[in-house]
């Protein structure tokens, strides 16, 4: 298992978008992987809550995360937020979660939490899996 991560880490650590939003990948392992954003300034939008687009492109990164993790390319193909709750300082952490996984389709649910374990938003997305794999990507 340990082959597949690396190289997909390897991948992952190109994400600029992430990095740029100040996020960090603190898991992955096949159907799930975990990371976590420290709110700043530029998160926030002009009511002084963290922007719905900070919050999803965390679980965006959680979400790709574990489904390229199986060493097959997966790209989104539907995806959808509900924020339950404003955040404005502190750690946000999103999980991702494999609940379905086919041969083509595999479904994701991730959460969204404060650093006191309020639920800020649920956010759930389906990849279509490719028949091209994380090394030949690499490679």
């Amino acid at each position: 298992m340990q082959e597949k991560i690396t190289p997909l880490m390897e991948l992952l650590s190109k994400d600029r978008f992430a990095a740029h939003c100040n996020m960090e990948l603190l898991e992955v392992r096949p159907g799930y992987a975990k990371a976590r954003m420290l709110i700043a300034d530029e998160h926030l939008n002009a009511f002084g809550t963290v922007h719905g687009g900070a919050i999803f492109t965390l679980a965006d990164l959680v979400f790709g995360s574990a489904s390229n993790a199986h060493g097959r390319v997966a790209v989104a193909i539907n995806c959808s937020i509900a924020f339950v709750k404003a955040a404005r300082k502190g750690y946000l952490t999103a999980e991702a979660r494999e609940v379905s996984l086919g041969h083509k389709l595999a479904t994701y649910v991730i959460t969204i939490t404060d650093e006191e374990n309020e639920m800020i938003a649920t956010f759930q997305g389906t990849v279509y899996r490719k028949n091209e794999t994380i090394e030949g990507l690499i490679a």
